[in-house]
């Protein structure tokens, strides 16, 4: 009796285990099946969040829907004085979830918490120059993004990065890219992609463009894509998720290769937005 029970309790677990994703999904749903933005969240939306506005019904819908998700399921803590309240946590939640429009809940499965300072702040950082000797001094940021799971953030520069939709900078889109980066255990920029087969297109599109961005800063030759992408890998995807989000027709005649590549991995054209 007792080892039949045993066996299956076992059996349950081991269902429970490999089903979870899809139980986990179903429970969500049906927890915020009655959840929507309110009126007032909307026209915030629409007043601050310049790609809201122009998205189809169809997007803003589904993004809506993120939101409510993000909103519940993610944690908020305000730093150095600051009062955290609703509005600030919604723009936040809706810039971070146009980069997975179109992907299924949970979104940022890393992501724990999202810090929020009240502008740039400083953190500390260690070098270690060519001799091998390491100091440590405070650098001022704007934001950070850890393997760990936290997002750090200045609300100042999250509300510059929608105050100007066009300039091909907003500091919510550039950290959580790196979030998405990270779901693969590495920061290389490269992110988890759909299939095994895409990473080997993945490679030669991706280092030839940065290859490209490198070039065309050393030489100072025109380029649309921010000179800071040209720091390394990981900088070089959150700076042309940037791009593609706020300058998609500028970046598609840059270089309309790895243009074509973001449209396959975030499974939208902000074209069509624009």
């Amino acid at each position: 009796m007792v080892n039949g029970l045993l066996i299956f309790a076992l059996i349950a677990f081991v269902v429970v285990y490999w089903r979870w994703p899809i139980i986990q999904n179903r429970l969500w749903q049906k927890k915020y099946q009655d959840y929507r933005l309110d009126e007032k969240q909307k026209t915030l939306l629409l007043r601050y969040m310049p790609i809201y506005q122009k998205m189809t019904d169809a997007d803003r819908e589904k993004l809506e829907r993120h939101i409510v998700w993000f909103l519940n399921e993610k944690r908020f803590i305000g730093c150095d004085g600051l009062i955290l309240n609703e509005s600030m946590k919604l723009i936040i939640a809706a810039d971070a979830c146009v980069l997975v429009l179109n992907k299924p809940w949970p979104l940022y499965q890393n992501v724990k918490e999202i810090l929020l300072y009240p502008s740039a702040y400083y953190a500390p950082q260690t070098s270690r120059d060519s001799a091998g000797l390491v100091s440590y001094h405070n650098t001022v940021r704007q934001g950070e993004s850890w393997p760990g799971g936290t997002l750090v953030l200045s609300w100042h520069d999250v509300l510059e990065g929608n105050r100007l939709p066009s300039d091909g900078h907003n500091l919510v889109f550039h950290e959580f890219a790196h979030q998405l980066d990270q779901e693969t255990g590495k920061t290389t920029g490269t992110p988890l992609l759909a299939k095994q087969t895409d990473y080997q297109q993945w490679g030669r599109v991706f280092s030839r463009a940065y290859n490209q961005l490198k070039t065309h800063v050393a030489y100072n030759m025109p380029h649309v894509i921010h000179s800071y992408g040209a720091t390394n890998e990981a900088e070089f995807f959150a700076v042309i998720t940037e791009t593609f989000l706020e300058k998609p027709s500028e970046l598609r005649h840059y270089d309309p290769e790895i243009y074509s590549l973001l449209v396959g991995y975030y499974q939208f054209d902000p074209i069509k937005w624009h």
